[in-house]
């Protein structure tokens, strides 16, 4: 019973993408066939494993679709249903504030936040009122050890540099700077100091403008992504946080250098580090090599989205 619900859920995650892609226009549909069809890491952890990972990630899509359709409220009701599964949805909070001050303002931002906080103290009241104390230091606990074991990013390190806290600040650091790198200089394109976000947009010196779908699922994406490349460890169910996203940031920025074949062999090289068990410093480092390869092709990218696949004859 429980494996088909699964099913449905696995079913049900895939249609909440598909309408994301459908809304960017990026992805060439053959690599669609791959995203259902070639992963059976992915397919043992939504049916086999039966993990909570899937049902967060599918509340996430969820949301996004929500942000696409302008029901940012709902969005963020959505998303933070989604953290209160798994708090690896996190790594797209980054992303959303930028995009919440992008379209409303610190102002008309701090609503949102007020629904994402509120619905985690309303959830977490049982809680809350029992074990006060307990409750927030298990359930935040950020400086918990991961077991070297599992890994499947760090393998190639000794033991004893993957539990150092000090390699753990420094992963953070790289962390927060890239995505202080992306806010200024990939996502923020108005000519405007960044602290123009925190007015309201009718105040702003360039004219507001709708967000794009693709600069809702681009931010959203590469949020997550950078997360998932300074990760302390990643585990093999968390292949779930970002597999579903790979293709937009393979496809989304054109590069010449980038064929589609290289784009398929990066995916392929993603799988195939997934999927061997138990890791291996190879495993690892290939991994690690086609994350920076995706993105170095992010930060490369044209600075103005370009036109959609199924008009530009020219991309690749």
């Amino acid at each position: 019973m429980a494996q088909n619900i699964f099913a449905v859920l696995y079913l049900a995650t895939l249609l909440l993408v598909f309408l994301i892609y459908h809304q960017t226009c990026k992805v060439p549909p053959f690599v669609f066939f791959f995203m259902c069809c070639a992963s059976y890491r992915v397919h043992s952890i939504f049916v086999l494993r039966l993990f909570n990972d899937p049902v967060a990630m599918a509340l996430l899509f969820l949301s996004i679709n929500l942000f696409l359709a302008q029901h940012w409220s709902w969005g963020c009701c959505c998303f933070s249903l989604a953290v209160s599964v798994k708090m690896n949805v996190l790594l797209f909070a980054p992303g959303l504030l930028f995009l919440l001050l992008t379209q409303f303002g610190f102002r008309g931002t701090l609503p949102k936040l007020s629904i994402c906080a509120g619905l985690q103290v309303v959830l977490g009241l049982p809680f809350l009122l029992e074990n006060p104390i307990g409750y927030l230091s298990r359930s935040f606990d950020l400086g918990r050890q991961f077991l070297f074991r599992w890994t499947v990013n760090w393998r190639f390190l000794p033991e004893a540099l993957f539990r150092h806290r000090g390699f753990h600040l420094a992963l953070l650091i790289a962390h927060l700077a890239l995505l202080l790198l992306f806010a200024l200089f990939r996502w923020h394109r108005t000519g405007e100091s960044i602290l123009s976000l925190l007015k309201e947009p009718s105040k702003r010196k360039s004219p507001p403008q709708p967000l794009t779908p693709n600069q809702i699922v681009s931010t959203l994406f590469t949020s997550n992504f950078i997360g998932i490349c300074f990760s302390r460890s990643l585990h093999y169910q968390f292949y779930v946080w970002y597999f579903h996203t790979l293709p937009y940031l393979l496809w989304a920025t054109p590069a010449r250098w980038l064929t589609h074949l290289l784009r398929l062999l990066v995916l392929g090289l993603i799988e195939l580090s997934w999927n061997t068990y138990p890791s291996t410093s190879c495993s690892s480092a290939a991994l690690h090599v086609c994350h920076a390869v995706i993105l170095l092709q992010l930060w490369l990218g044209p600075q103005s989205f370009p036109k959609s696949i199924q008009h530009n004859k020219k991309a690749h």
